[in-house]
């Protein structure tokens, strides 16, 4: 073995054993609860013990447990409360650091490749921190940097995620997890390939290329690595800034992100599978006035099969119209099998919630009196606990971050207290669907930008 891959091996060992430690004490804690009988109390305590686990560790494993969190039902309800509090935030790698990195990704000269590049980060997360940075003619980058043994970080952590999801088949089997444990582990994985991320990020900007509510960053391809992305910076203030602004601005910024979302998946099958608040800025115009969003952030795209894209128009229809064969038909697609129709009833209580907003052809807030972080959180309740008698249920594995990511732009239509026609704004996107015209486009993208 050699010296490199020895370290690696080290680093990975030396993970195992900590987060082995501090969940695995966490779920033995839960798993001897059950001896004695589980309590509302008792299951708040587990619940801020496996956080305070978790935070310690920093790194992936947070990012994982906040994707949890986001995804309805994944576990129960004082647990998804407890890890949504989980900031993704690691310290950040001194100078001393970077510099190493950067000379690994760029080599020895890699100082000479810019005018200049801060010292200090811009910002910092699980897997790596943001450098501001001036390109050698005068253009302004902001570098992603990863953090370094980070591979072997997310494999000791995807090692232990069967631990967090062995507390909610302690608690309850009415949902099997087992597909929303494998979509997160690919979904993890890819976001480590820097070299994906920038072909994300070309696949957005060939879809909102002169767009006047969207913006996306170019890549700079001679600046970018496996490991490190260097994106044109966009300047822009953060979402939460503009709460207090007028209803016309929130409602523009609230349209530009439902573009966002919905025009790429309804064009092509693809969707940003991270919507909160920390992805977006806001750009102002010439005059000042804030004008639309920056997207920035391309770690966590999903790309959809053409005919799932298809079962959410049809599910959309089938809902409108009351059809309950179409209903059936469009959750087959999206890979639900041997359903009985009582189990149908049931997806189709959360399916009406999440597309309620699109079904009302009104002007309207996405949800009347429920604060963001709630979103969801009382109809996953009512859909589980009518499992409980009608289940259990496979939730297949494109679902989840379809299903995770509108409860997330729901909760920044929330933060805006946006009151939009949300249903006009989606047929607009839907208008002369074709699965064969999506087919077509999204093959045509992907191997214009490399991801055939």
């Amino acid at each position: 073995m050699s010296d490199t891959e020895q370290n690696r091996f080290s680093a990975r060992a030396s993970r195992y054993a900590r987060v082995g430690a501090n969940v695995g004490g966490v779920a033995a804690r839960i798993a001897g609860g059950f001896l004695v009988g589980r309590s509302t109390d008792g299951d708040r305590r587990n619940a801020a013990a496996l956080t305070a686990a978790l935070g310690g560790l920093k790194g992936p494993l947070m990012k994982v447990a906040q994707l949890i969190a986001t995804i309805p039902e994944a576990v129960p309800a004082e647990y998804a409360e407890e890890l949504r509090k989980l900031q993704s935030e690691a310290p950040p790698m001194g100078w001393a650091f970077v510099k190493r990195r950067m000379t690994a990704e760029l080599g020895a000269d890699w100082a000479n490749r810019f005018a200049s590049f801060e010292k200090e980060p811009a910002a910092a997360a699980s897997l790596g921190q943001v450098h501001r940075a001036t390109t050698l003619d005068g253009r302004r980058l902001a570098c992603k940097l990863q953090y370094p043994d980070m591979e072997s970080a997310v494999e000791a952590d995807l090692r232990q995620l069967d631990l967090l999801f062995s507390i909610h088949r302690r608690m309850s089997n009415v949902i099997d997890t087992r597909e929303i444990k494998q979509e997160i582990a690919a979904r993890i994985r890819e976001e480590l390939d820097y070299t994906r991320e920038a072909k994300h990020a070309r696949l957005y900007h060939s879809i909102f290329p002169n767009d006047d509510l969207v913006r996306v960053p170019k890549v700079e391809d001679e600046l970018s690595t496996r490991r490190l992305l260097s994106l044109e910076w966009l300047d822009g203030e953060k979402m939460l800034a503009f709460k207090g602004e007028s209803e016309d601005v929130r409602n523009r910024l609230a349209t530009a992100m439902f573009r966002a979302w919905w025009h790429p998946f309804a064009q092509v099958g693809i969707i940003h599978g991270d919507p909160h608040l920390g992805n977006y800025t806001v750009f102002r115009d010439d005059q000042g006035e804030p004008s639309g969003i920056n997207l920035l952030d391309y770690g966590c795209i999903r790309i959809f099969p053409p005919s799932f894209v298809e079962g959410v128009i049809d599910l959309y229809h089938g809902l409108l119209s009351d059809n309950r064969a179409q209903i059936v038909s469009a959750y087959e697609t999206w890979g639900f099998k041997n359903l009985k129709n009582d189990q149908i009833d049931v997806l189709s209580l959360w399916a009406r919630f999440i597309f309620g907003p699109l079904l009302d052809d009104r002007v309207r807030t996405i949800a009347d009196g429920v604060s963001p972080g709630e979103y969801g959180r009382k109809e996953a309740f009512q859909v589980h606990q009518a499992l409980k008698e009608k289940g259990p249920v496979t939730i297949p594995r494109e679902f989840v971050f379809m299903d995770r990511a509108a409860i997330g732009l729901g909760g920044v239509f929330l933060h805006l207290d946006a009151r939009l026609n949300f249903h006009r704004l989606f047929n607009a996107e839907i208008e002369n669907f074709k699965v064969e015209q999506v087919a077509a486009r999204q093959a045509a993208k992907l191997e214009q930008v490399g991801l055939a």
